[in-house]
């Protein structure tokens, strides 16, 4: 059984996700507070094992109480927030600061149907996450050895998918590529109005040029396309080109982007010419489309156990044989590069270490 406290200021949010949240066996609302300071002292008293935090609310707002929080008392947080553009960068900081998931709140412009799903699958994924989960190191990109720094990577194509805990690990993955790195597509499961922001502050922190992916966009070097949210991203070739598709569709495995759709449009459009990594997420998503890259001939990679936030979508994938290394996450921007070294024409390259 979960144990969640609901922290909010609105009396309407709070009696809507109790009642939803309640509809289900292994989730037990324990209680709920108007503000932080309310919901510090719940938290004493009642010892809840994951809390959903809205980040507007009087006296103290979310992130000060957030980043307090995971100084003093680090749990599970779940960011419930209307998505405004303003609210997307502030939910974007919630992430730094050691929130595990942002959730659309109910009835807001970006919220959908489905949300209370949506929440229960954060929740879940919250519960078993690794804790504390550090900020990234805001400074400059770690250097990239100058073997790498002249690649082939015109014909390369680069696919990344991650759910939760993915926002810091594809962080990661990209501050240690190149500028002239291989053309890249990510899928980070995250709602609609929320990928510009997270584009935005990629751009503001990698080599690489980073984002929100446009319908019919070119793929080319140098350049990583983000999926925006509630929309499916595909590679498509034509002649020597590639570009992307962003379509409708069915969610898949409850996600629209998802994963597998990306890395089976991959295997399909690019093969041999591709590398695929998945990192941390709850579930299954991109489990069997890394498969289907590694049957193509493509290059593959799932993050290790050791920093993973959640060990699903990895585990997943390991378990179907879909991924030739196994790495911890400050190692595969290194295995990238690697690969790509002795994939080249007459380079002399080691090839990568086995996990």
């Amino acid at each position: 059984m979960i144990r969640v406290l609901i922290i909010d200021d609105s009396a309407v949010v709070r009696k809507i996700l109790t009642e939803q949240l309640s509809a289900y066996e292994d989730i037990e609302v324990v209680g709920s507070a108007i503000d932080p300071y309310v919901g510090r002292d719940k938290i004493v008293e009642l010892r809840p094992d994951v809390l959903t935090l809205d980040l507007e609310m009087p006296r103290m707002d979310g992130l000060s109480f957030l980043s307090r929080l995971m100084k003093y008392h680090p749990l599970p947080v779940v960011v419930v927030s209307s998505l405004t553009p303003k609210n997307s960068e502030t939910a974007l900081r919630a992430l730094e600061l050691g929130a595990v998931e942002v959730i659309a709140k109910p009835g807001s412009q970006f919220s959908t149907p489905d949300v209370h799903r949506q929440l229960v699958q954060a929740i879940r994924a919250a519960a078993v996450a690794r804790l504390p989960v550090r900020p990234m190191n805001a400074n400059a990109p770690p250097p990239v050895p100058a073997a790498f720094h002249h690649l082939a990577t015109t014909h390369k194509i680069l696919a990344i998918g991650a759910s939760t805990g993915g926002t810091k690990a594809i962080e990661a993955v990209l501050r240690g590529l190149p500028s002239m790195a291989p053309g890249t597509l990510i899928v980070q499961h995250m709602p609609e109005g929320f990928t510009a922001s997270f584009a935005r502050r990629l751009n503001g922190l990698c080599r690489v040029e980073v984002r929100e992916a446009s319908d019919g966009e070119s793929v080319v070097p140098g350049v990583a396309l983000l999926a925006p949210g509630n929309w499916h991203m595909v590679l498509r070739q034509s002649g020597a080109r590639y570009h992307v598709n962003l379509k409708a569709g069915p969610p898949v495995h409850h996600q629209r982007p998802a994963v597998d759709v990306l890395f089976q449009s991959v295997a399909h459009s690019a093969g041999r010419n591709s590398v695929g990594v998945l990192l941390t997420g709850m579930g299954a998503d991109g489990a069997r489309g890394l498969l289907e890259m590694r049957d193509s001939g493509a290059h593959t990679i799932a993050e290790d156990e050791t920093t993973c936030v959640v060990f699903g979508m990895p585990k997943e994938a390991i378990k179907l044989g879909a991924a030739i290394e196994v790495l911890p996450l400050p190692n595969i921007a290194a295995a990238i590069l690697s690969h790509l070294a002795s994939a080249r024409p007459g380079s002399t390259a080691a090839p990568p270490t086995p996990a």
